[in-house]
């Protein structure tokens, strides 16, 4: 996270974790197992949020320590409230200067924000800073072109109907969120060892409000577009995913979560 813009697109928690923190939890939960970690380690989570990737080092990686950095009070306020753990510090912060001394960490990590920052490699560099020598960098980010679904299918629609929503298409948007690029830039920072992988979490929907009134609330780009939408054409595009969308017999939409993971050593 670390930019004004964001936090405006994510200023609310509660509504952040009804339209994707739910699913963000079981890919947070494969990335600390494919990271295979040792414990006791002192862990910085960069653009924390809600506190769901700290929640889930700390429960599932036997840290010594998680700092979690995130710009956002909203968010850090719900992180607090949520984790009680005296191994967990939470700090304002941009990801772009991480408010954490050089070499005191010995990974960090950050879950869904790298896509989100203006300099995505001062970020990296960041990171790479926090670490000290042979130290862990890892991220993750939505596969917002391919099989994030539950996105793109609220995209493919919204373009259908209005050909100038391609302009905030998230797939568009962050070429960044790909397994390419991901490795190029982690490259590009100097960092060694550098593997990508493919996180797939199922989301499903037990019917078609549950998947539409997410959108409604106003999170991230998708939210904000729908929201910004006259009633007749939000309407229009409300009719139209509930024909396109893929639903089971009971009225659930069972779709995809995808996240390109990637890490490489400082």
């Amino acid at each position: 996270m670390g930019t004004d813009p964001e936090t405006d697109l994510f200023a609310d928690g509660a509504a952040y974790e009804q339209y994707v923190g739910r699913w963000s939890r079981p890919v947070g939960s494969m990335f600390i197992d494919w990271l295979a970690r040792p414990p006791g380690l002192n862990w910085v989570d960069v653009g924390c949020g809600t506190g769901a990737l700290t929640e889930t080092v700390l429960t599932r990686a036997n840290p010594a320590s998680v700092v979690g950095v995130e710009p956002s009070e909203a968010f850090l306020g719900l992180a607090q409230a949520r984790i009680d753990d005296v191994r967990a510090d939470f700090r304002t912060g941009d990801a772009q200067s991480l408010p954490v001394a050089s070499g005191a960490a010995d990974i960090a990590v950050s879950g869904l924000v790298l896509n989100f920052v203006p300099d995505q490699q001062r970020m990296v560099e960041e990171m790479r800073r926090v670490v000290g020598a042979n130290g862990t960098i890892a991220a993750y980010v939505w596969d917002y072109s391919g099989e994030m679904q539950l996105m793109r299918h609220f995209w493919d629609a919204a373009i259908a109907l209005f050909p100038n929503a391609a302009a905030h298409d998230e797939g568009r948007l962050f070429p960044i969120c790909e397994r390419e690029p991901l490795a190029k830039l982690f490259r590009a920072s100097g960092l060694s060892a550098v593997e990508t992988c493919a996180l797939d979490t199922p989301t499903v929907f037990r019917d078609f409000e549950d998947y539409w009134s997410p959108f409604l609330r106003g999170q991230g780009p998708a939210g904000a577009y729908c929201v910004a939408l006259a009633d007749d054409d939000q309407e229009r595009l409300r009719a139209r995913l509930e024909r396109t969308l893929p639903m089971n017999a009971d009225g659930s939409i069972s779709l995809i979560a995808r996240a390109w993971a990637v890490r490489g050593i400082a």
